[in-house]
């Protein structure tokens, strides 16, 4: 059971990490092809957030970003392996920050192609998200086991 176990989050945190190897090796000195995909997405986002709640998102060198989103998804991955609780929190931030902005199904009309496939893969990230919830929950809801104290003595 606990080898079964063990496999089942080598391969859902194999997902993460890959993705992770990918951004790493891209990345360069400018944060390679994942900086350029997001600037559109990401100036949508803050405009779409001024707009709506009336916050005005501070200006962000998109390479950090990525270089933390790296960092949030390399680490959570493997941690999420070994069944720590703080790697799937870290996997929630990330799922958490970047699924909304990189598929912003919300700036396109519904007779749209793109808001189909950014609509589905923004249903299967939160997916994603719903499966660490169900991890963080199951690992939490397992009691701890309290040592059997022995017996006392009788004294008489």
């Amino acid at each position: 059971m606990a080898f079964a176990s063990f496999l089942g989050r080598v391969l859902f945190a194999s997902v993460f990490i890959l993705s992770t190897y990918q951004q790493f090796n891209e990345y360069g000195v400018d944060g390679g092809p994942a900086t350029k995909a997001l600037r559109p997405k990401f100036d949508a986002f803050t405009h779409r957030v001024h707009s709506q709640v009336g916050f005005q998102i501070p200006e962000i060198n998109l390479k950090f970003l990525i270089a933390g989103a790296i960092a949030l998804k390399g680490l959570g991955g493997v941690l999420f392996i070994f069944g720590s609780s703080f790697g799937a929190l870290l996997l929630l931030l990330h799922q958490l920050i970047a699924t909304p902005i990189h598929y912003d199904f919300y700036n396109y009309d519904s007779e749209d192609k793109e808001f189909t496939q950014l609509f589905i893969k923004f249903t299967q990230n939160m997916a994603l998200f719903g499966a660490v919830l169900f991890f963080i929950g199951m690992k939490n809801s397992i009691p701890k086991r309290v040592p059997k104290k022995a017996p006392k003595t009788k004294t008489y």
